[in-house]
């Protein structure tokens, strides 16, 4: 037995009129469809290239026409509620802000100075971009940007990892601009780490976005890699941890398509620090080959709502998964965390510990899955999530999952909510801490587990000092 997610179903032109009753379901969905549709595909391609990346568009269109938005009443979405979005009219920005490079310089990375890519509400920023440090046979480019031969190799790889057919990650390829593309050759070793920097500029009228990555790590390369999707108001001075607050109201919908080959080596650190007022959608969707390792941190902070599908799918033997994850969260922020393990092949290994930090009326859900088969045998899965609610009315709904029909396996899967230990906050007192000071230590400890595993320091520094603040 194997996990198989449908491909997206192409309709046929024929059979239009017989499925109009299909067509537009959710007039909600198909304003946001069609705002995204209504952006050109901004590239200096040749137009063979230009015409299939319309053809994908077009394919995906078709299909996001026939779904609706997600209620409650879905089984996958039935702890978060997305009706208050309707209440939004969100615009795509037909081209983006300019700006300078002096305000995204607080954003970037020291380790990460030359090797990053910056794309703008969604659209590719050359001049704030730099990847001057990185090896000549890296490709780290957009796609205007890539080498002739690589233009068609990325065809064969974008948009066709399991799961295409979810409803956002379908409205991510209709209205598919532009994609952030990092190609490690076989055997190349990339020491330096590389920074995909998402910056929204929305300060006025409700705005969406939907940026795209796509990462193929051919046979024995290794990669370390940084995801990051924040406003440009949220961090002023990262390295002093003072943050202002912007209340800029957007939708950012993100898809990344990451690739390994067999024995190659991927650590993906995903943060999402988003406006208090901003939506955010992201789907990771990860294909390992046989003896690949692939590790995932992440870590969520920000938007109002914000919603992690992260889906790993084993197509070979002895593949190693860790997934670390951190959510962060007050105030009444709702984050959800979706993800899927799906062992396919025998003598996997996975390791999952996902940890929420939930304070005032805030909200965090978690469904983590590992799909075991009868053919993945002599498989080794691990499972936790705990939560740390720092409130009477914060709440949480978790719900490990374990789907196991392999007879030969080690697996284990579990959950913890509790609160600070009034003994812990009583003996740090007695050593000279106030009340502050005391409880400050102890979230910073239980969140210090997930962040000392970030590959970055200058990433690990601002992020202890963005939970610090978040929750003084």
């Amino acid at each position: 037995m194997s996990i198989q997610v449908s491909p997206m179903p192409i309709p046929n032109p024929d059979e239009v009129s017989l499925k109009s009753a299909l067509t537009d379901r959710d007039p909600y969905l198909t304003e946001l469809l069609n705002q995204c549709q209504g952006l050109s595909i901004q590239l200096l391609l040749e137009p063979e290239s230009i015409s299939w990346i319309q053809e994908l568009r077009d394919r995906a269109a078709a299909w996001v026409r026939q779904c609706i938005l997600p209620t409650t009443k879905d089984e996958e979405w039935r702890f978060t509620d997305m009706s208050f979005l309707k209440q939004l009219t969100f615009r795509a920005l037909p081209q983006r802000l300019e700006l300078a490079a002096s305000a995204v310089a607080p954003l970037t990375l020291s380790e990460a100075a030359h090797s990053r890519l910056v794309f703008v509400d969604g659209v590719y920023a050359p001049t704030l971009s730099s990847v001057a440090s990185l090896p000549d046979e890296l490709v780290i480019s957009n796609l205007a940007g890539l080498p002739l031969a690589y233009r068609s190799r990325v065809r064969d790889y974008l948009a066709t990892a399991q799961g295409a057919a979810e409803v956002f990650t379908a409205l991510n390829t209709s209205g598919l601009i532009d994609v952030a593309v990092v190609w490690v050759p076989k055997h190349l070793i990339v020491e330096t780490p590389i920074h995909l920097l998402f910056i929204s500029t929305a300060s006025g009228t409700p705005t969406i976005s939907q940026p795209r990555c796509l990462v193929v790590a051919e046979s024995g390369s290794s990669v370390t890699l940084i995801e990051d999707y924040l406003n440009q108001a949220n961090i002023e001075s990262p390295e002093e941890g003072e943050a202002e607050v912007g209340e800029a109201v957007y939708f950012t919908n993100a898809v990344t398509e990451i690739c390994l080959e067999a024995g190659a080596q991927v650590n993906h650190t995903r943060i999402e620090r988003e406006s208090p007022a901003a939506f955010h959608i992201g789907k990771s969707a990860i294909t390992q080959a046989r003896n690949s390792r692939y590790t995932c941190n992440a870590i969520t902070l920000g938007a109002k709502l914000s919603r992690h599908n992260l889906e790993v799918f084993q197509h070979g033997e002895q593949t190693e998964t860790t997934l670390n994850g951190l959510v962060t969260i007050n105030s009444q922020q709702t984050t959800d965390t979706h993800s899927v393990i799906a062992l396919n092949y025998p003598h996997g290994t996975s390791t999952q510990l996902h940890k929420c930090i939930i304070a005032d009326q805030a909200h965090a859900v978690f469904n983590g899955k590992i799909l075991v088969p009868q053919s993945a045998q002599l498989t080794n899965a691990g499972q936790l999530n705990r939560n740390l609610l720092l409130s009477p009315r914060a709440r949480v709904d978790t719900k490990p999952q374990l789907e196991i029909t392999a007879d030969n396996v080690k697996c284990t899967h579990g959950a913890t909510i509790s609160q600070l230990d009034k003994e812990e906050v009583f003996y740090l007192q007695s050593r000279g801490l106030d009340a502050t000071a005391a409880h400050n230590l102890l979230i910073n400890a239980f969140a210090t587990e997930i962040i000392n595993k970030l590959p970055v320091a200058s990433l690990r520094q601002t992020l202890i000092a963005a939970v610090s603040h978040q929750h003084l």
